[in-house]
This record gives C-alpha cells, sequence and structure tokens, in this order.
C-alpha cells in the first residue's frame, strides 16, 4: 500500500475506523501531487467541528473527575486531540509530497502513535460509559495548524506547540488521576507523556535543520509561529522543565518559554507609562524632560506590569530579562505580554509595513520622538487602552491601534482637550475643594483646613503680588508657588524670605512669559501626606485604597505605605494624630464620601473613565491645632499610590506593604555601589516568604520591581511585613532600616 493512499484513508475516511485502521507494510514511491487543504476533514457527523469554537480549554477540576461522566468528559476532551492529531499528520503526507524522506518516515511513525492513543483513549472512556462523538468536539487544533505552508509550519505549530504543551498537561493529569485512584488512567497518561517527548524531540530536530541557522531557536519559534498561535500555547498549568530537557529544547528557550504571556483568548487590554503627560499639556511638543527625569521614566517603563491582569499587554521600549522576570513570577505575580515598541521591522502606517515607507515620505505614528506602534498590534483585537495618564503622547502613541479597540468607549482626542485636560490643572483641584469647603463650612470646622488655606490661581505678575501679600496678611508668611500644571516637586518656587529675591521675580515672570498658570498657596507644616485611590467606571467611582505617602522636602514622590483594610480605611498613622481618632476617622470617611458624589458628577461631565488619585495631607495649624487638607491636587491618572493598591492584591491578609523609589544616592548610605548589589543585598536581609494555598502569596520580604541589571538611577522596591502588633506599623517599615529611609 502507498503512503498517499493510507495518508487519504486517515484524513477522508468517513468512520472512526478507517482513521485508527492500522498500515500493513507501506511504500513511498508514489507521493503523488500536493494536497489543496481541505476545509476540514471528513469525519462520522457526531464528530464534526462544532460551530464558533475558541481555543480555551475547559477541564474539569479535580474534584470533578471522581464522577464518571465528568472523568468520560475529559477523556473525550483529549481523544479528539489525538484524532485531529492523527488528521493533521495525513494532512502533512499529502500537502508537502516532496518533503524529505526521513521527514516523512518519521511523520508516519508519529502518526502511528496518535492512532493509539486515540483508540486507548477511546478505551478507557468506555468504562465510564462515554464514546467518541458524545460530546461537541473543538476542531481549534486544524484551524491553526492547516494552513501551514511548508513543513517546519508543523513542526513549529504541533510539534513545539501543542505537543509541548502536552508535556504539561499529560503530566498533570497523571497525577490527578493517580490521585482519585484512576491509576489505569494515570499510566496511560504517563505512556502519553513519555510519547510526546519523543514527538516533541522529532519536531525540534527538524525545526533545527529548517530554522536560520543564525537565530535561537526561541527567536526562531516565535518568528515561525502565526497568529493566533503563540509561544503560550506550548505550555500548560505549570511549566514542566525534565521533560522539555529530555525533549531536546535548550536552557535559554525553557527559560524563555516560562516567563512568555500573551492572551489565550481573553481580549487583552494595553498599559503604557508615560509619566510626562503634564508637561506635554502644559508645553506641547516643546516639552522635554531633564535628562536624570528621561532616565527615571525608561527606568520604570514595566511598572504598569502590576496594574494589569495576566495576559494584558504593556508597552516598552526594551522586555524585561528572563532572570527579572522569572524573579516576579516567583513572587506570584502574573505576567502580561511585552510588547516593544520601535521594532521597525514590525511596523506600518496604514497597513503598510515599515521597510516599504522608505521612499514613499511617510512614517510610522508614535510617541515623542516617533516611537511607533509594531503592526502585529494594530491588527489584534483590543479590549481597553490603559496609558499611566491621557495626554498628548498617549494619543500619539496609541492612535495606530484606536481601530483595534473593542472593550470600551475608545478615547476621543477632543473630548480630552475640550473637558480632561483641564483636570490635570492644580488650579482645578483647588477651586473645587474650594467648592466643597465652601458648601459644608457650618459643620467641617476645627479639624478641616480653612478656604483661606487652598490655592489662588494666578496668570499675571501682578496677581500673583497681590495674593501673596493677602495670604501673608492673614499670618501664613511661607509660601508656595507652583505651576498648574507640571512634574510633581519641579516647578514650584518657596517663598520664605520676607522679600521677594531677585532670582524669585525671574522665575515667577519666565513662567507667566511662557503663558503658563501658577497657583499661590499658604506653606503648611505637614505632619503626614496620604492619598485616595479611585476609578471611574461605567457604574460611577469607586474607592480602591487609601495608602500613606513619603514625599521629600522638594515634594517628590519617595514611597508609600498600605495597612492592612487600606481597601476601606483611612491609614491609622493618620488618624492617630488627632486626639479623638475615631471621630475624625468617621467624619473623614463622610467627608469623602460626598466628596467623590460631587466628583463623580464633574467626571460624568467630561465623559471620564480610568483611574485618578488624590493627594492629602495632615498638617500642623499656627495654632497648634492638627487639620488635614483633604485635596492637594487631583490626577487623573495612575499613579504610585494604585501601584501598591494593585501590589496589595499579592499580599496575605493582615500585611503591611510598603512601595518605595531608590536612587543611586540611597545605595551609597547602604555601602553598596550598583544597583545589582544593592538588589542582592535586599534579598539578603528581606527575603521573599509566601504562604497559602493554592495560590501562594507574600506573608513578608522585598522584591525588586524593576530590574536592577538594567536601572541607571532608579529601582522600585515593594516590601511586606506582617502585622504583629505595636511593633509593627507601616512607617517602622519604612524607618527600620537605611534601605527604607
Amino acid at each position: 500500500m502507498e503512503l498517499r493512499a493510507f495518508a487519504e484513508s486517515v484524513l477522508f475516511g468517513s468512520t472512526l475506523e478507517e482513521k485508527l485502521r492500522a498500515p500493513g507494510d507501506l511504500t513511498d514511491n508514489h507521493p503523488g501531487t500536493a494536497l489543496v487543504t481541505p476545509g476540514a476533514p471528513t469525519r462520522p457527523q457526531n464528530l464534526f467541528f462544532k460551530a464558533h469554537a475558541t481555543g480555551k480549554s475547559d477541564f474539569p477540576g479535580l474534584h470533578q473527575l471522581e464522577n464518571n461522566t465528568e472523568r468520560g468528559k475529559l477523556l473525550h476532551f483529549f481523544g479528539n486531540h489525538e484524532l485531529l492529531a492523527t488528521e493533521l499528520m495525513a494532512l502533512v503526507l499529502l500537502k508537502f509530497p516532496d518533503a524529505p524522506a526521513a521527514f516523512r518516515k518519521g511523520i508516519l511513525a508519529t502518526l502511528k502513535d496518535e492512532q493509539e492513543h486515540t483508540r486507548l483513549y477511546m478505551e478507557r472512556m468506555k468504562t465510564c460509559g462515554v464514546e467518541l462523538g458524545d460530546f461537541p468536539v473543538s476542531g481549534y487544533f486544524w484551524r491553526c495548524v492547516s494552513p501551514m505552508e511548508h513543513p517546519i509550519d508543523y513542526v513549529s505549530s504541533l510539534c513545539l506547540t501543542f505537543e509541548q504543551a502536552n508535556l504539561d498537561f499529560a503530566q498533570h493529569f497523571a497525577k490527578s488521576f493517580a490521585t482519585i485512584g484512576d491509576n489505569e488512567t494515570g499510566n496511560l497518561l504517563e505512556k502519553i507523556y513519555r510519547d510526546e517527548i519523543g514527538h516533541v524531540a522529532y519536531g525540534l530536530k527538524w525545526f533545527r535543520r529548517w530554522k536560520n541557522p543564525n537565530e535561537t531557536d526561541w527567536d526562531a519559534f516565535c518568528r515561525t509561529l502565526k497568529f493566533p498561535l503563540s509561544p503560550q500555547r506550548a505550555k500548560g498549568f505549570s511549566l514542566n522543565v525534565a521533560g522539555r530537557k529530555a525533549a531536546g529544547l535548550d536552557e535559554h528557550f525553557i527559560a524563555e518559554l516560562n516567563v512568555y504571556s500573551q492572551s489565550k483568548g481573553r481580549t487583552p487590554s494595553v498599559f503604557v507609562f508615560n509619566p510626562f503627560a503634564e508637561g506635554r499639556i502644559a508645553e506641547g511638543k516643546t516639552f522635554n524632560p531633564m535628562k536624570h527625569q528621561a532616565q527615571l521614566a525608561q527606568d520604570l517603563e514595566n511598572l504598569p506590569q502590576f496594574l494589569c491582569r495576566q495576559d494584558d499587554i504593556v508597552l516598552v521600549r526594551q522586555k524585561p530579562s528572563v532572570e527579572f522576570l522569572s524573579g516576579i513570577k516567583q513572587a506570584g505575580f502574573p505576567l502580561p505580554e511585552f510588547v516593544e515598541v520601535g521594532q521597525a521591522s514590525r511596523l506600518s502606517v496604514r497597513g503598510r509595513p515599515a521597510h516599504e515607507l522608505a521612499n514613499t515620505g511617510e512614517t510610522p505614528a508614535g510617541w515623542t520622538g516617533g516611537t511607533p506602534v509594531p503592526l502585529d498590534l494594530a491588527a489584534r483585537k483590543l479590549g481597553r487602552l490603559r496609558p499611566w495618564a491621557w495626554g498628548p503622547d498617549s494619543f500619539e502613541l496609541l492612535k495606530p491601534i484606536f481601530a483595534s479597540v473593542t472593550g470600551e468607549k475608545r478615547a476621543d482626542e477632543k473630548r480630552f482637550n475640550d473637558g480632561i485636560a483641564t483636570m490635570y490643572s492644580k488650579s482645578w483641584s483647588a477651586n473645587f475643594l474650594r467648592r466643597q469647603i465652601t458648601h459644608h463650612a457650618s459643620r467641617l470646622t476645627g479639624w478641616l483646613c480653612s478656604e483661606s488655606e487652598i490655592g489662588i490661581a494666578v496668570t499675571s505678575f501682578a496677581e500673583a503680588i497681590t495674593a501673596i501679600q493677602n495670604i501673608r496678611a492673614r499670618g501664613h508668611h511661607n509660601i508656595v508657588v507652583k505651576e498648574s500644571f507640571g512634574v510633581a516637586g519641579s516647578n514650584a518656587l518657596r517663598l520664605f524670605e520676607p522679600e521677594l529675591l531677585p532670582n524669585q521675580i525671574r522665575w515667577l515672570e519666565n513662567a507667566f512669559a511662557r503663558g503658563h498658570e501658577l497657583v499661590v498657596e499658604p506653606w503648611l507644616e505637614r505632619l503626614l501626606d496620604f492619598s485616595v485611590q479611585l476609578e471611574m467606571g461605567e457604574r460611577g467611582l469607586k474607592l480602591c485604597g487609601y495608602t500613606g505617602l513619603i514625599n521629600d522636602a522638594r515634594g517628590q514622590f519617595q514611597a508609600n505605605f498600605a495597612e492592612p483594610h487600606h481597601h476601606k480605611r483611612i491609614p491609622a498613622q493618620v488618624i492617630s494624630l488627632f486626639t479623638e481618632p475615631k471621630d475624625i476617622s468617621q467624619r473623614l470617611l463622610d467627608f469623602y464620601g460626598e466628596f467623590f458624589s460631587a466628583l463623580e458628577a464633574e467626571l460624568r461631565t467630561v465623559d471620564f473613565s480610568g483611574p485618578l488619585g488624590i493627594d492629602a495631607f495632615v498638617y500642623r495649624a499656627a495654632d497648634g491645632a492638627v487639620k488635614i487638607k483633604p485635596v492637594v491636587e487631583i490626577n487623573p491618572r495612575y499613579t504610585m499610590g494604585r501601584v501598591l493598591v494593585e501590589l496589595m492584591r499579592q499580599t496575605c491578609q493582615n500585611t503591611f506593604g510598603t512601595f518605595r523609589l531608590v536612587n543611586a544616592a540611597q545605595l551609597r548610605t547602604e555601602g553598596l555601589e550598583t544597583f545589582p548589589a544593592f538588589a542582592k543585598s535586599l534579598a539578603e536581609k528581606f527575603p521573599l516568604q509566601l504562604d497559602g494555598e493554592p495560590v501562594p502569596r507574600i506573608r513578608s520580604g522585598a522584591v525588586c520591581l524593576n530590574d536592577p541589571a538594567t536601572a541607571k538611577v532608579c529601582l522600585a522596591i515593594f516590601y511586606a511585613e506582617p502585622m504583629t502588633g505595636k511593633n509593627s506599623t507601616a512607617l517602622a517599615s519604612l524607618t527600620r532600616s537605611p534601605i527604607f529611609l
């Protein structure tokens, strides 16, 4: 019998008997012409592919496997996969008649294995009262693999993707069936696992023969796979490293696969770290961050990974290293998909690859500086767009993928310019707070700031002088002047001297000459800062949590902390500053409740959705009274406080958490010169301890949130410790070691 005739009987047989019949002696003297791929293999009617199927797997849980029907359903699922593999291998033999004889011989041997696996699954199904065809079956494997144009497409998609994933699934379920006492099925899966090692090794051998010899196995694998397949499909619940090594995969490939992430069906949202939106709003394209600020933004560009869910997308200029991501995964944090911007070979303008644009005068759209978005991202269906802040820079970067967004009302630049941009202004926050204080003045005296302690917006030098004089006439000699738009702490002027100094006058005049609005307010004796983290969605404004806030003398962020129950309570460190903490806590919660309602109405007016952060602080008034300024500014964007709130989701109950930025100067206080050395010292002093099942969470210890190996000016750290009584406070965790000072 000719090999072609046998392959035709497998692919086009209308009964299982035909498809699973073991061949006798075969010759391959007449392979024939290449077959045009059919839409589906011929099958019995009860095994036709179900309509509108996806690749999403619906495995019964372990607690369901003792049920005969559920066990049979799982075996049915596996049996269909084995039948599909059998049919796809027959298709390879018919589609690539000119492939090397050794390759075709190997395909035949593997096909026989798949026939046997199918028969064995069918036998086990019968013990559960199930026949192959009793449940609907998916044709996902067929749709992904059958369009192959070269044998390398077959070995990459079936051998190195679906069969590699079965190294995880077969071993996982072999143990699962053994756990419930079904040793026969467990032994069957162990046999299939051993066979899969050989199948992956076979595919790897031919993949290496056909791939570009200058590429690593991993790079060639990623390049060869065609959407919707990705390396994410090549692994199961947990990574079976030993099985992959036995199949011949190298350590680099295994490490890259371990940290790879891409959605297997859920529509991903897209995140990006763009911390200079206010600067672009204020100065347009002329805005240029200082070198140190720009490097800090680059060091922290992966931070949005802690804001998103697994399989979401984070845009970065450079993907974090495998070693760093492995550590983050070991800490229990889910990994997103990282997509690099600026990859010229993958860019497009209106669907045309960048290399075709060289002589057209067109350039890819993107970030400030022309950083473009990859073509394959623009071609995918996306859920939401979540830049750190909406602004001119994020509109430039994300506009090429607006048409791909299906999960929300697409961002509108005109709507942003007409309303939302104003909310970035410190004067907007001051005016909004003034209205709320005035409205509730009769019942907020004694513990809340007065209207006179709220900033005043000015647009000319004369107005600024008048505001300064009026504030000092009310007894506040020290004054701070801030630009309405600007990076925190870097656009402010302190006026502590009796008279304005020449350099202070120049600062004011230059600001007004550039058309900037300023906010003049009393300098208050701060005791402790805190923040409120919110999210505006279709259902309204949602409280995400409260965090303590540590700023330096210039007002720039240093750290924040979250206490147990931070998602609903004001930090105890804040409330403890008052003589009647319980009373103040309830009053402040009541005030914020009404404040949130008023803010929600404002947000609906400008059609805003997304994250917001409110900065606030406790201060000592001139008469010695402790008061609260509930709003310093409202930031309509993500903040470091929101990062901490999301980090706390990965901690055990009753845990304090601290988010800290460490700079090079602080390294030297530890007697260290490099961030990698600092990270090593940190791991030794505060080893990470996880606790809990089935999903372990952080009980204590420290973890670096950006890669110490590539950080130039800043390292972000998350530190957790359990609450143990009076000695375990959020501020104690900040001050116990110079690391957190």
